[in-house]
């Protein structure tokens, strides 16, 4: 069994959890995910098995989509629900066109503060680490790409809205940074991944439903078909499968997959005119 599980993925769970589960369900040992979601967080969640595994760097590049709900007036340590209260404020006035006008402005690229409690190394350490030891350290800053936002709906206590962001952007980061420009403190209590790259909530499956046997693993080909794919004859197959360096004939602009009868046998990448293999799969 090769190929691409993709998960609907509970709250309450860590990502090694839910790895931990289908491996068990699945009598699978070698397993692994992309894209890894807070316990808080729900949705997709990309599995590859076995072979597939090879192929996890080349999942976690698109961008991801989310689907936030947000709690007004209250500020945490984590900048979600479930972290320490840092400060509360019930006296606000939150006004749905200033909302969505705020919203929009994110839209484009801006330098996001990373939350403290992540696991982003500074000087060898993860700030978690820092974080848990009340030791303050200078939060670092990156770019991110908000490519798409939308305003779904009020709540009682917030709001919930849409958004398409680039990899590595904190939704925790860019409510706090909403709730800055809002004048709210405004803190994450709800997240769900709809969408990673290619892989659509749409097309997950929960636990319960790897558990009755009701789900389809996406063969290594379907995982990448976003990927320029070439379909070579028994000739190149005998290079590729040796890890041979190619000469770019069909004008590569980065990775490209190969194909030798519907099945992926290399992933090369281009260096000026020469495609050098990345990785090689047994045929």
């Amino acid at each position: 069994m090769n190929g691409i599980l993709v998960i609907n993925k509970y709250k309450g769970y860590t990502s090694r959890d839910i790895v931990n589960l289908v491996s068990k369900e699945l009598q699978i040992k070698k397993i692994g995910h992309a894209g890894t979601l807070d316990p808080l967080a729900t949705g997709v969640l990309v599995l590859a098995i076995n072979e597939a595994t090879k192929i996890i760097e080349f999942l976690t590049y698109d961008e991801k989509e989310y689907i936030a709900e947000v709690k007004c007036g209250l500020l945490t340590d984590t900048l979600d629900i479930t972290g320490k209260v840092l400060q509360e404020n019930s006296n606000y006035v939150l006004e749905k066109e200033k909302l969505i006008e705020i919203l929009h402005s994110f839209v484009g690229k801006y330098m996001q503060e990373v939350p403290k409690y992540s696991a982003v190394k500074v000087k060898g350490k993860r700030l978690y680490e820092y974080a848990r030891k009340n030791i303050k350290v200078d939060l670092p800053k990156k770019e991110v790409e908000i490519k798409f936002i939308q305003f779904l709906s009020m709540t009682e206590e917030g709001f919930i809205f849409k958004v398409q962001v680039s990899k590595g952007t904190y939704i925790r980061s860019l409510i706090r940074d909403i709730g800055d420009k809002l004048g709210i403190f405004c803190t994450m209590c709800n997240l769900q991944r709809t969408k990673e790259g290619i892989f659509d909530i749409k097309n997950s499956y929960t636990i319960d439903e790897i558990k009755s046997k009701n789900y389809k693993i996406l063969s290594i080909k379907e995982a990448l078909s976003n990927y320029y794919q070439i379909e070579v004859k028994e000739e190149l197959y005998l290079k590729i499968k040796n890890g041979n360096q190619l000469k770019d004939q069909w004008n590569v602009k980065d990775i490209c997959v190969f194909i030798y009868k519907k099945k992926v046998i290399g992933i090369y990448q281009k260096q000026k005119e020469i495609l050098k293999a990345r990785k090689i799969f047994p045929f």
